[in-house]
């Protein structure tokens, strides 16, 4: 965006000390969109006070979230919001510049590689050991518990740039695979797990008026692939007394699942400075009600 007198005037005032200017300032300086921002670097990078870069910072977050929140309820109202796209504008919240186009090739590298391997012949369970073969053995995948100490292993770019995950974005990572190579296997709504079922291939969750546990084969851990049974997660209800209704056997959908997403991300900034991108990510959160 070309310099301007209006635009200069505003600059100079963005140090202002009175916090109502500065919200006046950064008000207007907001309305000109995000073709401002190569001038607000401009002159972050010839500003001394971090206090100025600080405010320009903020600046330039609130450009990219504005963007975001449009983007956001775009996809949550689209006829089919897409897994992929969905994880990819979650990661778009902590890096702006995030390009989809590496992340697409990448998980189509893996796609390729399971392809490879599966046939029409295999059984759900063999199915589900190729899968798990080449997601945490060839390619080396890890999870673990959701750590919110660790916000980067909420971001789908950031777990298949390092390989270290969580339940939840490995998890995810393992359904868009299913969906691409037309494995029916869904992630479910169990109490503090990211669990993934494996259902019969003619069940359809918007016909069926049984209990879904009775259509699922079996299960598979988000973190590690790992395949356990229906009486092993009887045994987790146990555990936790919680009782297994149907409607923790039912296939979260996609807004669903990035709702959730956007809902344990917020848990990573609970730091008084921080608390902003708390809010910000349960109102992202909250356009996928």
């Amino acid at each position: 965006m070309q310099q301007t007198k209006e635009i200069d005037a505003l600059f100079t005032l963005i140090d202002d000390p009175d916090e109502e200017v500065y919200s006046t300032i950064s008000n207007r300086i907001l309305g000109y969109g995000k073709g401002i921002i190569p001038n607000l670097e401009h002159l972050w990078e010839t500003t001394l006070s971090e206090d100025i870069q600080e405010r320009i910072e903020m600046i330039i977050h609130r450009l990219h979230y504005t963007d975001l929140l449009k983007d956001m309820g775009e996809w949550g109202e689209s006829a089919y919001p897409d897994l992929l796209p969905g994880a990819l504008l979650a990661g778009k919240y902590q890096y702006p510049e995030l390009q989809s186009t590496p992340v697409v090739q990448e998980i189509e590298k893996i796609r390729r590689n399971v392809w490879l391997e599966l046939n029409s012949f295999l059984t759900p369970l063999e199915q589900a050991n190729v899968l798990s073969s080449i997601l945490y053995n060839y390619y080396h995948l890890k999870g673990g518990e959701l750590n919110y100490e660790k916000p980067d292993e909420f971001f789908l770019h950031k777990v298949l740039e390092s390989k270290k995950g969580n339940a939840l974005t490995n998890g995810i990572i393992y359904q868009i695979l299913c969906e691409q190579l037309d494995v029916h296997a869904r992630i479910i709504n169990i109490p503090r797990q990211c669990i993934i079922a494996y259902y019969h291939s003619d069940y359809d969750p918007s016909l069926s008026d049984t209990n879904p546990k009775d259509s699922i084969h079996f299960f598979v851990n988000g973190s590690n692939g790992q395949a356990f049974s229906h009486a092993d997660l009887d045994h987790y209800f146990k555990r936790i007394s919680v009782p297994p209704v149907p409607s923790y056997f039912k296939p979260l959908s996609h807004k669903r699942i990035i709702q959730l997403l956007l809902e344990e991300l917020a848990k990573c900034f609970d730091k008084p400075r921080e608390l902003y991108k708390q809010e910000e990510l349960q109102k992202l959160a909250s356009l996928l009600d």
